[in-house]
């Protein structure tokens, strides 16, 4: 079983990072015997806003989460990060949790493989 960290830095749009991080995550996800983990940390921590309402054909990143989420993943957002952009936790896309830089450090040492974003 793979133990696989995704951190996302950049915003949900505007750049295809986040996005491209998320289509790696959700794939893994969707993979028998792999435990998959995203941190949304700076610019990303706004990937998990809910609500997010995209034009048909463009990709959503909410939506995105959720299929990580759905397979079984986690998905933990830095509470620095978040208060800095004016989220509050009610805000969150199903299933995202606040979370700490402490909670990175674990999830890394956790981790067999980083990726970063």
């Amino acid at each position: 079983m793979g133990k696989l960290l995704f951190i996302l830095n950049d915003p949900p749009y505007g750049t295809e990072r986040s996005y491209n991080g998320l289509r790696l995550a959700g794939a893994a996800a969707k993979r028998e015997g792999e435990a998959v983990r995203v941190f949304l940390m700076g610019d990303a921590a706004a990937c998990a806003k809910r609500g997010q309402a995209t034009p048909n054909g463009y990709y959503n990143l909410e939506r995105m989460l959720k299929a990580v989420t759905g397979k079984g993943g986690s998905v933990a957002v830095c509470g620095s990060c978040m208060d800095a952009r004016g989220i509050t936790e009610p805000e969150l896309a199903e299933a995202c949790l606040r979370s700490t830089l402490e909670e990175l450090a674990d999830w890394t040492i956790w981790a067999d493989k980083v990726l970063i974003f």
